[in-house]
């Protein structure tokens, strides 16, 4: 029985994962369900699940089975018609399942075809490391615990009474010994840290901060799957950039001028930091509409890119978000420039409906 029942949720599992990669994009811009996440799982709506079945009509006259049947004759009974006043009676509620971010993951790997990431040098290796957690009553003298030990002995003499507070002579015995003891921790040494810029000037506005915070969480999901451990930072700019929190980069209101390569010059001072390459994987990835202040702001920006960025980036992402008030220049003068380069990707994205083809763009090179 037990054995059916696993069958039987196995068999719901995978229809309930084809229900959901048939629909993946419309989960991917549904920005409820970012609000659902936990720490490791998601909650999605999927309509009700039914097993196809036959249904008999219970008259047994005429129809299919009965003599001549036309195409397109009814198998059961006709539901009756909708009429009359609204019912009092409950409706078929939607049913919604709870499925890991790494499932979610390996469902966006598979219909977008992204490669697996392989990280840069040594960094995608793991270590194991002792680290001494506990304390045991035997092990090697080489690890015997002396401050331990003393206390038991101590603890021992005085409940048997054979303490001298005049002459405080503590003799551990066999029984009083401890000993340090210690596991082997795996010690990932494959780090990634990704890096998020973002335009937060006056024609930047509600629903193209949406489309950056959509596309961030799905970035987020998939290069999680591929890293034991990722740091996050956050970088907003107009004129003047400044490092914020999670809350601030996808909810903060500001207007005013743009200047990219503010935030370009506060990135790769962060990295140089905090990031050194020899250590991380870095990801960067920044989202603006592409209208910047001048063309000379423009050329600093793109010399940035490729004196700076790029040599300690495994990718460098920049993806244009359309905006009525933006001019768009940017993207074309990056293209022009360094569209060529291995680790860049660029995406232009009209509406969350792109959303899947730009993380295409983004991560389909398994940088």
């Amino acid at each position: 029985m037990v054995l059916n029942i696993e069958k039987n949720h196995q068999r719901f599992r995978q229809i309930v994962h084809g229900k959901i990669k048939k629909e993946l994009k419309k989960y991917i811009t549904n920005s409820e369900l970012i609000g659902k996440k936990g720490k490791q799982i998601i909650s999605i709506p999927v309509p009700r699940i039914d097993l196809p079945r036959f249904r008999f009509d219970p008259n047994q006259t005429g129809g299919v089975g009965q003599g001549d049947g036309d195409i397109g004759t009814v198998l059961g009974p006709a539901g009756p018609q909708g009429s009359g006043k609204a019912g009092d009676q409950p409706g078929a509620h939607i049913l919604e399942v709870e499925i890991s971010l790494e499932e979610l993951a390996q469902m966006m790997g598979e219909e977008l075809e992204l490669p697996n990431i392989q990280p840069r040098g040594k960094k995608n290796i793991s270590s194991e490391k002792g680290k001494y957690t506990s304390i045991a009553r035997s092990g090697p003298k080489s690890l015997r615990y002396f401050k331990r030990t003393y206390k038991e002995a101590l603890k021992r003499q005085i409940a048997s009474g054979t303490y001298n507070f005049e002459n405080p002579v503590i003799v551990p015995v066999r029984e009083d010994e401890r000993y340090r003891t210690w596991k082997l921790v795996e010690v990932p040494e494959s780090n990634a840290v990704i890096i998020y810029m973002m335009d937060i000037s006056g024609s930047m506005g509600t629903e193209q901060k949406e489309i950056v915070r959509l596309e961030a969480f799905w970035i987020d999901t998939w290069l999680r799957s591929q890293y034991a451990h990722i740091e996050l930072r956050y970088i907003v700019h107009d004129a003047v950039a400044k490092e914020v929190d999670h809350d601030t980069f996808f909810y903060i209101r500001e207007g005013g001028g743009t200047k990219i390569s503010s935030a370009y010059k506060l990135c790769s001072q962060m990295i140089k930091e905090q990031f050194p390459v020899n250590d991380w994987n870095i990801y960067l990835f920044h989202f603006s509409d592409g209208d910047n202040r001048d063309n000379d702001d423009t050329i600093n920006s793109l010399v940035i890119i490729e004196t700076e960025l790029l040599p300690v980036a495994n990718l460098f992402c920049y993806g244009q978000v359309k905006s009525a008030y933006g001019s768009g220049d940017f993207m074309g003068e990056m293209e022009a420039e360094i569209g060529k380069e291995p680790n860049v990707a660029i995406s232009k994205i009209n509406s969350t409906d792109e959303i899947l083809d730009s993380i295409k763009t983004f991560l389909g090179k398994g940088k």
